[in-house]
């Protein structure tokens, strides 16, 4: 797969969003005259996604992923911060053409399928109450979905249940694909998926970016999953994104602890497959108590008392206007060992 240039307009774009949930008081809070806990899923998320690119968003659980998600969307709402659209502002509550034009898939696909319906019934709803095409080519229309996610006409006439975990999602792809969207936000879509299942969801979604033109958001918790899938990765912790890049310089020189550290994580199949050379401990803390300065410091190996008390703002790396990294530390970080880097940036390196 090759890169693409990516453009300077972004087709989405967030800015400062943050999402805090108010926690209820329970009757020994009020007694104590308590105030109420609230827990801050994002904290000033800037991002960009840009036409035809592939944007990984990635972090443990609990990092904001699918909340970032959900809000790019629209089906949460955000206690601050904008969203656009091709320039233009979008409303917390969205038209049926704005909404159309960014979908979702879902990490578990039967869920968002109605068990009720065909597929071809699912299909040919979204399709005719889209206007997407005249009505005598609805039919074909749908059929044409199928194909392109790789499934048989016969499709049309089987239900969700009647379907492989894999197939099942590439019917959850046909339905996101069905009302024409230019840009697909997919939530842990293959984490419920075998390995082989996985890589072959991957390359169709490779294979729609390519074809389709789409922009992609796809969200995961391992950073092997999008590896060879997208042009840029960031990488998020507790409700920020620490650090973003073009998927190859992340891989090569990652410029921030936590980044480094999931690459570390990656199992490979070579002798030493674990790079034990930078590692963390620990989970990560509460939502409800972020630590003061920088938020991974009470995980990080390098971690200084200057780090305790200052809280990093992303900055570029070296002279890259692509490169951002909120780190205080990046000249400590022990660099990559070249057995531990893909293939190809072993030898353009």
């Amino acid at each position: 797969m090759t890169a693409q240039t990516t453009p300077r307009e972004p087709v989405l774009r967030g800015v400062d969003l943050t999402k805090k949930y108010r926690q209820g008081r329970t009757l020994a809070d009020r007694l104590a005259k308590r105030e109420a806990k609230s827990l801050t899923a994002l904290d000033g998320i800037s991002v960009d996604v840009h036409p035809g690119e592939v944007l990984a968003i990635v972090g443990e659980s609990g990092s904001g992923k699918s909340t970032l998600a959900k809000i790019l969307v629209g089906s949460e709402i955000a206690s601050s911060g904008d969203i656009s659209f091709e320039g233009k502002n979008l409303s917390p509550k969205r038209n049926s053409v704005e909404a159309r034009r960014i979908q979702m898939v879902f990490q578990d696909p039967y869920g968002s399928l109605n068990p009720r319906l065909t597929i071809g019934s699912v299909l040919t709803e979204l399709i005719g109450y889209h206007r997407i095409v005249p009505p005598a080519e609805v039919k074909a229309e749908a059929i044409r979905l199928l194909k392109l996610v790789g499934l048989d006409e016969d499709a049309m006439n089987a239900y969700p249940s009647q379907f492989s975990g894999g197939q099942r999602q590439r019917l959850a792809i046909a339905r996101a694909l069905a009302v024409r969207p230019d840009v697909l936000i997919a939530d842990e879509p293959v984490s419920a998926l075998d390995v082989s299942v996985q890589a072959t969801i991957l390359e169709l979604f490779a294979q729609l970016r390519d074809e389709l033109g789409l922009s992609v958001l796809f969200i995961a918790h391992n950073l092997a999953v999008v590896q060879h899938l997208s042009q840029r990765v960031a990488v998020m912790y507790l409700g920020r994104i620490v650090e973003i890049a073009p998927a190859a310089e992340l891989f090569a020189k990652p410029s921030h602890p936590y980044t480094r550290a999931l690459i570390a994580s990656i199992p490979r199949m070579t002798e030493g497959s674990f790079n034990s050379v930078f590692e963390v401990e620990g989970e990560p803390p509460s939502p409800y108590s972020v630590p003061t300065g920088c938020r991974f410091h009470p995980r990080c190996p390098l971690a200084t008392d200057e780090c305790r008390t200052i809280d990093p703002a992303l900055a570029p790396v070296g002279d890259s206007a692509e490169h951002l990294s909120a780190c205080l530390r990046v000249d400590a970080l022990p660099p990559v060992p070249a057995a531990f880097r893909p293939a190809a940036e072993r030898t353009s390196l």
